[in-house]
């Protein structure tokens, strides 16, 4: 059993329906109308509610941050890469984004990603198994729940998955300080992975050279890059906004910019900017 906490952590988990609960304990001391919500609607859902003392809850989420409401449920269904080959069941476009993070460690980071990927409409999350923050009760209470609801692939090798998914006719398209062209004059309404490194040091080299395109975010200040949970935020809200607007009649509104949708690829661009 794993153990969830939050609020939006524990309702998101219930509206996915995709978790086995075992019960929830919440805080005795806590009376409000959103945690009766919460109570009811785990009732509805057949799940136990236990009235515990707040100390309780602390010991069994191991942190004071659990807002009143800590639940023991069936670990999440973590998928392999080949499930994110095509587009996510519930989405009437066709065209696939995925997000790929390369060893982001901090829980926060993590959960601030997947609660962008969520609303900006992402196909699925590549997460690596080794030097990267786990999908933790910590990243899902930080992603307000969204973690329910994205589908999320593991592998050892991203490099490999990141091979794995050209052949797919996926686009590899890295977020780099030193990348050759602005991400907002990039066409990302195509079939695309976006690819983001770890915090402070980026994307690793063996990465980095196998995306076909790298791109950048143009600073105006002191300093040369955003936060990675910031970044993804900006260019994946891009993506998001190019999307809605190709849906357009005629695609009206959309620039003539390099595109991730060739209808041939061409030669694979190694290490651009590097």
């Amino acid at each position: 059993m794993e153990v969830l906490y939050g609020l939006h952590a524990v309702e998101e988990a219930l509206r996915a329906g995709r978790r086995r609960f075992d019960h929830v304990l919440v805080a005795r001391e806590r009376h409000d109308e959103r945690l009766e919500r919460l109570v009811h609607a785990c009732r509805k859902a057949g799940v136990r509610v236990r009235p515990e003392p707040r100390e309780r809850l602390t010991v069994a989420a191991k942190t004071a941050a659990h807002q009143g409401v800590v639940a023991l449920v069936r670990a999440q269904e973590i998928l392999a890469l080949e499930d994110l080959f095509v587009p996510h069941p519930a989405k009437s476009d066709a065209t696939r984004l995925l997000l790929a993070l390369d060893g982001v460690e901090d829980p926060q980071n993590l959960g601030a990603l997947l609660r962008v990927a969520d609303g900006a409409g992402v196909d699925g999350v590549i997460l690596t198994e080794r030097r990267s923050a786990p999908l933790s009760a910590a990243a899902v209470k930080a992603s307000a729940g969204a973690a329910e609801h994205l589908r999320i692939a593991h592998v050892v090798n991203l490099v490999r998955a990141l091979e794995e998914l050209k052949r797919q006719n996926l686009w590899i398209i890295g977020l780099d300080e030193r990348g050759a062209t602005n991400y907002d004059q990039f066409n990302l309404t195509g079939d695309c992975v976006l690819v983001l490194g770890r915090e402070g040091a980026g994307l690793h080299d063996l990465v980095r050279r196998t995306c076909d395109h790298l791109l950048r975010i143009p600073m105006a200040g002191g300093v040369s890059s955003l936060n990675v949970s910031a970044a993804g935020a900006v260019v994946l809200y891009e993506a998001a906004r190019q999307r809605r607007v190709a849906a357009m009649p005629h695609g009206v509104g959309v620039p003539a910019r390099p595109s991730a949708a060739a209808a041939s690829k061409p030669k694979q661009q190694k290490g651009l900017g590097s």
